[in-house]
C-alpha cells in the first residue's frame, strides 16, 4: 500500500469511495455545458431579438442560487477575425510563442495568430493600449483629443458601437505585426447573465435570457460577441464554457416577507427565478412586480408564466409598462409613481426591493423615483427621503442587480 493510499484509508470508512472536491471551474477553466435548445422571447413584429436558453450542468458539480448569474466564454465571430486579418495584411497563420496575453498564455505550443484572435482576446471592446497607440498616427487626432481631456465618459461616448477593426479603419497608417498585436489587446472576457431560473426547479440545469445585439456602425454590421455566438456559432457540439458568478447581495429574504421586483426587459431575468422559488418554497410574502419594454404585443417576456403566476396569486400584483403602445412614452418608474402609496406602504411592512438592468439610465431612474415617492408620501423634504432610501441599503433591502 503507497502512502498515499493508506491515508485514504484512514480518513475514509471501509467501504465507501473516497470523497473528491468539486472541480473550482473559472474563467480560465471553465466547464463546458451543453446548450440544451433556444426559443425567441419575442414576437415576429418586435425590434428586439430575446432568447430563452438552457444550459446542462450535469457532471460539472457546480450549484447555484437565485440571485447569482452566470458567466459564459464566448468565442470571437471568424467573419469578423477574418476582416481584421485582412485589414492588417495578416495571414493568421503566423505562429506566436508561448507566454503571450490571453487566457491560454501558459499553453506549451505555439500557436497561429487566427486561433489566439478567435478564442483568448477582445475585438469588441477596444483597449487603452491600442487607443494610445491609434492616437499617435495620422487619423488618431480625435482619439488623442480624447485621451488628452481624460474624460472617461465623453471617450465612453466615442467609444460606443465601435470595435477593433473600427478603430484600425480609422487610423489607416497602424500595421502592427502579428506578436505587437496581441499586446495591443485585451483577453476576451466571459458575459454574465442573471440566472433565470430556480436551482428547486432543475438543480442540473439553469436559464437564460440572452437580448440579441446587432447594429451598423459607417458601412459595418456589428453583432454581440455571446449573444451572437450562442444563437449562431455555437458549433455542432452545442457547448460553450460557464462558470458560476454568485450574487450574495441579491438574495430572497424569508418566506413571508414582501417581495418587489422591478426588471424591464431582460432585467425580468432573475425575477422569473425568485417567482419560482418562491412558489416551490410555499412562501407567504406577497410578490409585486414591475415589467415593461417597447410593445405589449411583441415584447413581453414570459408572458404565459407571469400571467398564470398573476392569475394563481403567486404574483399578488403585477404592474406593466410598454413604452411605445401610447402617445406618450411610459416606463417602469412612471408605474412606480402611479402606485407610490401602495409602494410605500409595502416598504413600511418590511418589503425587500430589488431592480435589475440598465445601470445607465433605468436604475437611476427607479432610484430618483423612489426618493420621490418617499418625498410625497412620507416625508417632508427630499434629504429625509433620500436618508430613507439610503436606511433601506444598510438593512439590506434596496438591493440591485446592474449592468
Amino acid at each position: 500500500m503507497t502512502h498515499r493510499s493508506a491515508l485514504t484509508a484512514i480518513a475514509e470508512p471501509a467501504g465507501r469511495p473516497p470523497r473528491r472536491t468539486p472541480p473550482a471551474w473559472n474563467r480560465k477553466r471553465p466547464f463546458a455545458a451543453a446548450l440544451l435548445g433556444g426559443r425567441r422571447l419575442t414576437g415576429p413584429a418586435s425590434t428586439k431579438d430575446v432568447r430563452h436558453y438552457t444550459l446542462d450542468l450535469a457532471g460539472s458539480g457546480l450549484t447555484f442560487e437565485v440571485g447569482d448569474s452566470v458567466a459564459v466564454v464566448p468565442v470571437n465571430d471568424p467573419a469578423l477575425v477574418a476582416s481584421l486579418l485582412t485589414r492588417l495584411g495578416l495571414d493568421g497563420e503566423e505562429m506566436l510563442q508561448p507566454g503571450g496575453r490571453g487566457p491560454r498564455s501558459a499553453d506549451p505550443v505555439d500557436r497561429t495568430l487566427a486561433d489566439v484572435l478567435t478564442h483568448d482576446l477582445e475585438l469588441a471592446l477596444p483597449s487603452l493600449h491600442l487607443l494610445r497607440e491609434a492616437a499617435t498616427h495620422p487619423g488618431g487626432e480625435q482619439i488623442e483629443a480624447l485621451l488628452a481631456a481624460g474624460d472617461r465618459q465623453a471617450l465612453d461616448r466615442w467609444l460606443w458601437g465601435r470595435d477593433v477593426l473600427d478603430v484600425f479603419d480609422l487610423v489607416p497608417g497602424l500595421r502592427p505585426d502579428a506578436e505587437r498585436l496581441i499586446t495591443l489587446l485585451h483577453p476576451l472576457v466571459h458575459r454574465a447573465y442573471s440566472i433565470a431560473s430556480s436551482p428547486l426547479a432543475a438543480a442540473e440545469t439553469l436559464d437564460l435570457t440572452v437580448a440579441g445585439v446587432a447594429y451598423r456602425t459607417g458601412d459595418r454590421d456589428h453583432r454581440g460577441v455571446c449573444s451572437s455566438y450562442l444563437s449562431d456559432r455555437i458549433g455542432p457540439d452545442r457547448r460553450c464554457g460557464a462558470f458560476m458568478l454568485p450574487n450574495k447581495r441579491f438574495r430572497l429574504p424569508a418566506d413571508d416577507l414582501p417581495v418587489i421586483m422591478i426588471g424591464p426587459g431582460t432585467g425580468v431575468a432573475p425575477f422569473r427565478a425568485f417567482l419560482q422559488e418562491r412558489r416551490l418554497r410555499g412562501a407567504s410574502g406577497p410578490n409585486w412586480l414591475f415589467f415593461g419594454d417597447r410593445n405589449r404585443a411583441a415584447d413581453f417576456l414570459y408572458e404565459d408564466e407571469f400571467t398564470e403566476a398573476a392569475a394563481s396569486g403567486l404574483l399578488t400584483r403585477m404592474d406593466l409598462a410598454f413604452s411605445r403602445d401610447q402617445a406618450g412614452k411610459v416606463y417602469v418608474q412612471h408605474r412606480m409613481r402611479d402606485h407610490g402609496r401602495d409602494l410605500l406602504a409595502w416598504l413600511d411592512a418590511g418589503a425587500h426591493l430589488y431592480v435589475c438592468g440598465d445601470a445607465q439610465r433605468m436604475a437611476g431612474d427607479v432610484d430618483a423615483t423612489l426618493v420621490d415617492i418617499v418625498a410625497e408620501h412620507a416625508v417632508s423634504d427630499r434629504e429625509r427621503a433620500v436618508e430613507y432610501v439610503a436606511a433601506l441599503r444598510r438593512e439590506g433591502r434596496y438591493h440591485r442587480d446592474v449592468y
